[in-house]
């Protein structure tokens, strides 16, 4: 049991990626789809490439959207128009008219026989304007070229829209029906009181005629005939169109809308599952092979792996909703952020693995395929410094007139003109670009979460204003001169092998702050001949000397820097000796001297960055003794330094070739020739 312990202990790394793998794997084949997908592939107006193809089985031939839409729109454009009679508004202006007239005609000296005609005449229009209604002014806009459909009671009447008065129609009728102008004064009191009077009592039945509506479109058939087992759909060769076209879009969904038995259901999950597994496997791999540093380091393993994941479940998300939107997803933002914190390489190869697995789910896979990895490729290729805005806009408008591009040219050949282009998707690239914008505050996120450092953050630190460095100039001056020659040094050298510059230059500023704390027993800020290491052994000097890195290193970590910084104050000394102070005890005691005592702790640089910084700050500080500096004599000390760095295997672990290290000897030779300013010497 104490062994199985142990060997868990010793493989916990290994157990904890093969957990994450395998979780991965389950989540990813969970969020896909779980149909059945039709085994060709083919796209309009392109050769019919595979033999002879006819129908596995009856099904029925699906309408193209187009026709569907426009049978919508027809049912539309003449459903029926409900609208509600109501009687009693009819009879309280029945009885308000009559009731207003007969009290007009009560103290009045007009005969009785014009009493009567009057109220008749009142009385017949309002017969007249109630025969099929007067409609509400809110509801007149939907009477204009419909057949209306009248609800009294529970009695429906078709009737024409135009037999319905309208508010505007109504002064001009009971003008025209009380008789010649001009009126007497009795005439005009009554046109009064019926104006007053009549109420619309037509109202539009909103909740019926939705239902209605309703009721039609589900009514809509989806399909326009069958096709047949066996029946014959197309020859190899045919060019994929009309019918043609129809008939095979049809028998795609139709296989991927399958209801599929139990045992087809497990054998699609087995190799979704197969697939996806050997898409991550191959992520593994090469992580194991070309990114050793970052395989190692579970954290960082598990952020690319969760990157992947985002993308799979935002794909599947929208094709579930609509798919006709999956352009909208900012899928490059994947390379963008992987190679913020990584590599290039390293972006472009999980961002392609990424689109090949979406392949599965999204429709006209071909497509989507060709456009987000040409996306990806514009993306590591435009976007070199992503801290700085400018570039990231221009990128961005780059990806998306490549995906303009590309869109219109899978247009034409598809339709063979331009007439037929769906200007629809240009909104969708545009909307896509704009989204991979948020890949800043995205980046931002992610550093919080996964204690990572990109660029952004980079320049950032590499302010020389930032609180840390302020008090590095305050308190040890000397010590951060140094820091900035050095990163000056290991800025040009990164640049020349292609290392990240920005990353070591902020470790450069940043590796010797352990010093501020005792910054009398370091030479550089040593500003009167008083020198404190006078005063003490050399054990206790060396002592002061390499603590500075222990001190250095929790300095950082107090002002929270980020690890990938704090790992160039780890091992800028690597495990080199305090070689003064050494010599000096061994001149004193002799050669029996505890090597531990004058060693710095290491570790030795790991990558090509610290390797750079443990160069560039060995030579720095070395240039500083010399008393006549001379092009040989330069030249001399990088190599003397260099070698014996190499000697020592302090760049064993640090991925770094020969012919690097050769580069980085000629650009530290020539700065500081430029430093100090040195002439050519003329013979005499």
């Amino acid at each position: 049991m104490k062994n199985f312990i142990n060997k868990l202990l010793v493989n916990h790394s290994l157990i904890y990626k093969l957990f994450l793998y395998i979780a991965t794997l389950i989540l990813v084949v969970y969020l896909f789809p779980k149909g059945g997908q039709f085994k060709y592939e083919f796209q309009k107006g392109k050769p019919w490439q595979y033999e002879n193809y006819y129908a596995p089985f009856d099904f029925a031939i699906q309408k193209t959207d187009e026709e569907i839409a426009q049978e919508k729109q027809q049912i539309i454009a003449t459903s029926k128009q409900f609208f509600n009679y109501d009687e009693a508004i009819v009879s309280e202006v029945r009885k308000t008219v009559t009731n207003k007239i007969l009290e007009l005609f009560k103290n009045s000296s007009l005969p009785r026989r014009t009493q009567k005609e009057l109220l008749q005449k009142a009385t017949k229009i309002i017969d007249n304007i109630y025969e099929y209604g007067f409609v509400e002014p809110s509801s007149e806009h939907k009477i204009e070229n419909k057949i209306i459909f009248l609800k009294r009671g529970n009695n429906v009447q078709n009737i024409q829209p135009n037999k319905l008065f309208k508010t505007s129609q109504v002064l001009d009728y009971i003008n025209t029906q009380i008789g010649a102008q001009p009126f007497t004064q009795f005439e005009t009191i009554i046109v009064n009181i019926l104006y007053e009077a009549i109420k619309p009592n037509v109202s539009f039945d909103e909740a019926l005629t939705q239902k209605i509506l309703e009721e039609n479109l589900n009514e809509i058939s989806y399909t326009k005939g069958l096709v047949a087992e066996k029946e014959r759909i197309i020859f190899k060769g045919d060019i994929v169109e009309g019918e043609k076209l129809i008939k095979l879009n049809s028998l795609k969904k139709e296989f991927e809308s399958q209801v599929w038995s139990e045992t087809n259901y497990y054998w699609i999950v087995f190799g979704y599952t197969l697939l996806v597994a050997l898409a991550f496997l191959m992520l593994l791999l090469f992580l194991k092979k070309y990114r050793i540093e970052i395989f190692e380091n579970n954290n960082k393993v598990t952020f690319i792996f969760f990157n992947i994941i985002l993308i799979v479940l935002l794909i599947t998300l929208i094709v579930k909703y609509d798919a006709k939107y999956v352009y909208i997803a900012p899928i490059v933002i994947l390379p963008l952020v992987l190679k913020a914190f990584f590599d290039a390489r390293l972006g472009l190869f999980a961002h392609v693995l990424t689109v090949l697995l979406l392949g599965f789910i999204v429709p006209n896979s071909f497509e989507f395929i060709f456009l987000q990895i040409i996306a990806g490729i514009v993306t590591i290729l435009t976007i070199s410094e992503l801290y700085k805005r400018a570039n990231l806009f221009i990128s961005v408008l780059q990806i998306t007139f490549v995906y303009f591009v590309a869109y219109f040219a899978f247009s034409i050949i598809q339709e063979g003109n331009a007439q037929s282009l769906n200007w629809e998707k240009f909104i969708y690239f545009i909307l896509n670009g704009a989204a991979t914008l948020f890949v800043l505050p995205l980046i931002y996120i992610f550093e919080k979460l996964f204690g990572l450092i990109s660029d952004e953050s980079l320049k950032e630190l590499s302010n020389t204003n930032s609180k840390l460095l302020r008090e590095l100039a305050e308190k040890a001056p000397g010590t951060f001169q140094h820091s900035l020659q050095v990163a000056n040094l290991a800025e040009a050298s990164a640049v020349e092998i292609n290392a990240n510059a920005m990353l070591v230059r902020t470790g450069a500023l940043y590796h010797d702050i352990g010093k501020m704390l005792n910054p009398m027993y370091f030479t550089e800020n040593q500003s009167t001949n008083v020198n404190p290491h006078n005063e003490l052994t050399p054990k206790d000097s060396a002592k002061i000397i390499i603590e500075h890195i222990i001190k250095g290193v929790e300095l950082a970590k107090k002002h929270r820097l980020p690890d990938r910084i704090i790992d160039f104050i780890r091992t800028h000394h690597g495990t080199t000796l305090v070689y003064y102070f050494y010599k000096k005890e061994i001149a004193l005691n002799g050669e029996d001297v505890d090597v531990s005592n004058f060693q710095y702790p290491g570790p030795i640089p790991f990558s090509k960055e610290t390797a750079i910084l443990m160069m560039c700050d060995a030579v720095e500080a070395a240039s500083k003794s010399i008393k006549e500096p001379t092009a040989q004599v330069f030249d001399e000390l990088v190599e003397k330094i260099v070698n014996k760095q190499m000697e020592d295997g302090q760049f064993m672990n640090a991925d770094i070739t020969f012919k690097e290290l050769q580069t980085i000897k000629k650009v530290l030779k020539k700065k500081l020739k430029n430093i100090y300013h040195l002439r050519i010497e003329y013979p005499e």
